[in-house]
């Protein structure tokens, strides 16, 4: 199948500030999402929810955390409907706009106290508006970089864009962390947690700089010129969704599977350990946080280390050394983490994020392989959302829950050594993708067995 594409590749100035227009991007994004998480578990229960149980007031707000995943497919099939149709740059600095506007808001609104229930109610409509932005920003950011350069070193540019979420969880876990120490209490809990939020502001006028600097996806501006072409000709062309679920079913469960192991050991390492540790040792609260803050500085620096691996040896080998990587660790990981030791503690959490980089470097490249330019959008962004829902969403409630039932850290690891078994058959029976070309149909011209 031959079809129209660019025949040059654009200079390496020219790819660098794509990089740094989606890292920026999604790094501000998760910046966004990643600070409400900590804030809803160390501020907001007692600023939106009193209640004279504080275990009542805390739910309340980790309920509100995970409505944002709820929001997140229904905001990826949005933009994917549209990144498809219309560009992915336009997508990609709404969603950012809009991440950036719900953020600011919430450091500005008022509590309880002074507005009542409509303090909560808004809260999580703010909440509702971070999740819908969010699922459209990853499929539009890492798309954007798939789609530019070099094919040769795909796996290595599309990985940076990934590289934001480490980035975004050391800036605001840090930011807070410090707000914490140098103020008193009373002070924090009255107005420096907003600090972090109004600060946003700057970080998202700095990513619209960056993102509105850079060009739209060459392979995507081919693929438009043919639909439109197409169109003048009388031609009907369906939905992008719909497009999805009729021609590339098998690469939609493709992707949620490769998801499975990724997703659930990331929220295992950084979320789930924190509550393990808490809970079970008599340990100051900085012993673990300050252990996850250097495990996502190395899981910083193994990301795009991973990626270019991806394009030596294949995005399958690459991932399945990951997922059968978190599978074991993770019965290692939680021996170590019993150990009380913050030495080894942290080798615990950094080993098993080294680990989960294998599968999140390939991975942008991996899921944009699987896909045609005209439905690339929403291919993606429904196999990567909607895993987000029954992998990462439910992954807290399913690991406290096992620690409850079964008092054993080890009840955790078989949950993810079995997501490890999704994500190892999902991954194993596709064919390996690194040779595909963007500008063709992986539907009409790749198959789908290795």
């Amino acid at each position: 199948m031959t079809s129209e594409r660019p025949t040059e590749h654009p200079p390496r100035s020219s790819i660098v500030k794509v990089v740094a227009s989606s890292m920026v991007g999604t790094t501000v994004e998760w910046y966004d999402f990643f600070l409400y998480g900590v804030a809803a578990a160390a501020v907001f229960p007692a600023v939106f929810f009193p209640s004279d149980d504080p275990t009542v007031g805390t739910l309340l707000a980790l309920g509100t955390f995970a409505i944002g995943f709820v929001a997140r497919p229904i905001g990826g099939l949005v933009f994917g409907h549209f990144g498809d149709r219309i560009g992915r740059k336009k997508l990609l600095v709404l969603s950012l706009l809009m991440m950036g506007v719900a953020t600011f808001a919430i450091g500005l609104l008022p509590g309880y106290a002074s507005i009542g229930v409509a303090a909560p109610a808004l809260l999580v409509l703010l909440r509702l508006v971070q999740g819908f932005a969010l699922g459209g920003e990853w499929g539009g950011a890492v798309l954007l970089v798939s789609e530019h350069g070099d094919p040769a070193r795909r796996g290595y540019w599309a990985s940076w864009p990934q590289a934001g979420v480490p980035v975004g969880q050391l800036l605001a876990n840090g930011l807070l962390a410090l707000l914490a120490v140098f103020q008193p209490e009373e002070d924090f809990l009255s107005w420096g947690w907003r600090v972090p939020f109004l600060l946003s502001a700057v970080l998202v006028l700095v990513g619209l700089y960056i993102r509105l600097a850079v060009e739209e996806s060459p392979v995507f501006k081919a693929a438009q010129q043919k639909a439109e072409a197409a169109a003048a000709a009388g031609e009907k062309e369906s939905m992008p969704i719909v497009q999805v679920l009729r021609q590339y079913p098998r690469e939609v469960l493709t992707a949620m599977g490769a998801r499975f192991a990724e997703n659930v050991s990331y929220y295992i390492f950084t979320i789930v350990v924190v509550t393990y540790v808490n809970t079970r040792f008599d340990v100051p609260s900085s012993f673990v946080l300050n252990a996850v803050l250097i495990g996502a500085a190395v899981h910083f620096v193994s990301i795009p280390l991973w990626g270019a691996l991806s394009d030596r040896m294949g995005r399958r080998p690459v991932y399945l050394i990951g997922a059968v990587g978190v599978g074991v660790w993770a019965f290692v990981f939680f021996a170590l983490i019993d150990t009380q030791s913050f030495a080894l503690t942290a080798l615990a959490v950094s080993v098993g994020l080294v680990l989960h980089g294998a599968m999140y470097g390939p991975q942008a490249a991996f899921l944009s392989e699987l896909f045609g330019t005209k439905v690339r959008y929403s291919g993606v962004s429904i196999g990567y959302q909607l895993a987000s829902i029954v992998a990462g969403g439910l992954a807290p409630l399913i690991a406290v829950a096992l620690l409850a039932r079964f008092d054993s850290g080890y009840a955790i690891a078989v949950y993810v050594a079995a997501c490890s078994v999704i994500s190892i058959v999902a991954v194993a029976t596709y064919a390996e993708t690194r040779h595909r070309d963007l500008a063709e149909d992986p539907a009409v011209s790749q198959p789908t067995r290795p």
